[in-house]
């Protein structure tokens, strides 16, 4: 029986288009599965992270209390000691040293991994209210307008190089086409419509600020960050997000060439137009997925919670999740056009290639997995460190600073590329 399933299998992948829709589907099922799986630990990492900056109890300490167990065993008051005489454990047994050395005589540490459980939990198990005067139809395709694109647009981010098998090669990358940044600002920047579309017919006067707000900020915002990568274009000489990487994994990433051609003079002089390029980028990313300092279409002093404002249960979730899901999805982006994306750097990726493709590829997820969490955590600390801009200081911003600035940048790298060889 599985020497016949074998052989249907193999004569299922000689054909070259059987073989590519398989691994094309495990592709998508993987990059689903990363991308819901780094929302949740963005909401957990978010709350580590605000614990630990303003030195407050929360996910950080807080944990399941031991007094729980008071009333069992001892009459003492402290916790541990009556785990300990309920289960019949000595107080000089190296387990009990251990517990007190690790502090667990006051609680038992969940880590803040409970936090996120509860929150799907609740929001899942909320009762449902869809106001009486909203325009129903679209107040329930604006929620899936903010959470889909993310989703889309993930499709051409490579997450390591290719992989040879005895049916052929395997890209790692669900859609490999040669428009790569440009399909990503096509498909994200739909996102506004969902966002205008919750503010407008919520039939609200703070939803429709909000949605008047986030249309406003998107749209500034995206031209200067079209803008900003186009020295990055200039340098490469190609849209192909794969070849982008490659080609940072040969000569050096975009913001650390240090090796192979990334040695060179133009390379190193580079590095003042593409360092521009970086913070124009990464502050329009803020922008783009309305993340503190840049939430003004959810700003809660000036609009109650925004263009969401008159959602609840799994509707607002989904606008939560898409805040996310954009935030994860610029950072992998930041991670791919400057900081390598999959490569390992310095030699080892042709090293592990000619070791093993496998494990080439399991090292380089690994890598592309830690970048993106570094950068995860940057927005963290971003939101909790700087305060929110005024409305008129984040036009001014978008339109007088950064879209004169990345032109300029242009010129610049032109520049570079023309008189330094």
């Amino acid at each position: 029986m599985m020497d016949a399933i074998l052989n249907w299998c193999d004569n299922l992948l000689e054909n070259d288009i059987w073989f590519y829709l398989i691994t094309t589907v495990i592709k998508l099922v993987l990059m689903f599965a990363v991308i819901l799986a780094f929302v949740v630990l963005s909401v957990w990492i978010e709350r580590r992270v605000a614990g630990w900056i303003q030195d407050r109890p929360g996910p950080n300490r807080a944990g399941i209390p031991l007094t729980l167990f008071k009333r069992y065993g001892s009459k003492e008051k402290q916790p541990l000691k009556n785990v300990l005489h309920y289960f019949g454990i000595p107080e000089t047994c190296w387990i009990a040293k251990l517990c007190t050395w690790l502090k667990l005589d006051r609680d038992i540490p969940t880590f803040g991994l409970m936090q996120p459980c509860l929150d799907g939990g609740k929001l899942f198990l909320k009762q449902e209210n869809t106001p009486s005067y909203v325009r129903k139809i679209y107040f329930i395709i604006a929620p899936m307008l903010v959470l889909g694109p993310p989703m889309v647009a993930a499709a051409v981010v490579p997450f390591a190089s290719s992989a040879s098998t005895c049916w052929g090669d395997i890209n790692m990358v669900v859609a490999n086409i040669g428009i790569g940044p440009l399909w990503i600002f096509a498909i994200s920047g739909l996102s506004v419509y969902g966002i205008t579309m919750a503010g407008w017919s919520s039939n609200s006067k703070f939803p429709f600020l909000g949605g008047l707000r986030a249309t406003a900020q998107l749209i500034s915002y995206e031209v200067a960050m079209g803008l900003s990568i186009i020295p990055l274009l200039m340098m490469f000489g190609t849209l192909n997000m794969q070849d982008i990487v490659s080609n940072q994994a040969a000569n050096g990433w975009t913001l650390l060439p240090l090796w192979g051609e990334g040695l060179s003079l133009q390379r190193w002089v580079m590095m003042v137009p593409m360092a521009l390029s970086f913070i124009i980028f990464v502050t329009c990313v803020f922008a783009e997925a309305n993340r503190t300092p840049f939430d003004m279409a959810e700003c809660e002093t000036d609009l109650v919670g925004g263009y969401h404002t008159e959602y609840s249960s799994m509707k607002f979730a989904s606008f939560f999740m898409g805040e996310y899901a954009a935030m994860v999805i610029g950072s992998a982006l930041v991670v791919t056009l400057f900081l390598g994306g999959w490569s390992i750097g310095f030699g080892a990726d042709e090293a592990l290639h000619a070791w093993c493709d496998w494990v080439a590829v399991i090292c380089q997820f690994l890598m592309f997995i830690i970048k993106l969490l570094a950068f995860i955590f940057f927005f963290v600390w971003v939101r909790w460190t700087l305060p929110r801009f005024r409305w008129d200081q984040v036009m001014k911003l978008g339109w007088l600073v950064f879209l004169e600035l990345a032109v300029a940048n242009i010129f610049l790298t032109a520049a570079v590329l023309y008189f330094i060889k």
